[in-house]
């Protein structure tokens, strides 16, 4: 008799204990950590403007998540170290102490870090572009067209302009624009630069 009542308080504590693994939670898994290479140390030069920003935009994304904005501006701005960028950071932090600069957003540093080290930079790979462009195996039409897409934002205008397009012509047509009468193809072009030059010097001035 005993021995009948042991086996069912045993069989009771199993099924209560079977259900509780079976409402027990799932425990939850662990957060899956992703590696991410800290940004390189920016130091100004123009040609790591953009690659400085894209990584630090990155690390953003996927680490912090749950860092407020002024925090992520002092972070970045951490990495701002020699040259001419760490003493733009000096000089940035103190008008942002003093009040009277206000960086309240990580874009707002993008675009101020643009401002200040990377038009230029744009301009200068568009010029190295224009400078290294030749017609090659295409033809003319073609090569007019890639070069005004070049063009556009070198910094390149008029003369300039015109003699970087001689330069890129295969040489059977550059010969061939010699013997032509005041140079008709490479006048079109040229009209077509200085019509291009005065609309955007009529818009600065409207």
């Amino acid at each position: 008799m005993v021995l009948q009542q042991q086996l069912l308080v045993a069989q009771a504590a199993i099924a209560t204990l079977a259900v509780a693994v079976a409402v027990a939670p799932t425990p939850a898994a662990a957060p899956v950590i992703v590696e991410v290479a800290p940004p390189p140390k920016f130091n100004g030069e123009r040609s790591q403007v953009v690659g400085f920003i894209n990584t630090c935009h990155l690390l953003m994304q996927m680490r912090m998540g749950q860092v407020g904005e002024r925090s992520r501006v002092s972070w970045m701005l951490s990495y701002m170290q020699g040259g001419v960028a760490e003493i733009w950071k000096d000089n940035t932090l103190d008008e942002i102490t003093k009040g009277t600069l206000a960086v309240n957003t990580v874009e707002e540093l993008f675009t101020k870090i643009r401002q200040e080290f990377g038009e230029f930079d744009k301009e200068s790979r568009k010029a190295d572009e224009l400078r290294v462009l030749e017609q090659g195996s295409r033809m003319v039409d073609e090569y007019v067209q890639e070069f005004k897409r070049a063009a556009r934002g070198s910094g390149y205008e008029g003369r300039a302009l015109v003699e970087e397009f001689k330069r890129g012509l295969g040489g059977v047509i550059r010969r061939r624009l010699v013997s032509v009468t005041n140079g008709h193809l490479l006048s079109q072009y040229e009209a077509n630069c200085s019509e291009e030059v005065s609309f955007r010097v009529r818009k600065r001035t409207q």
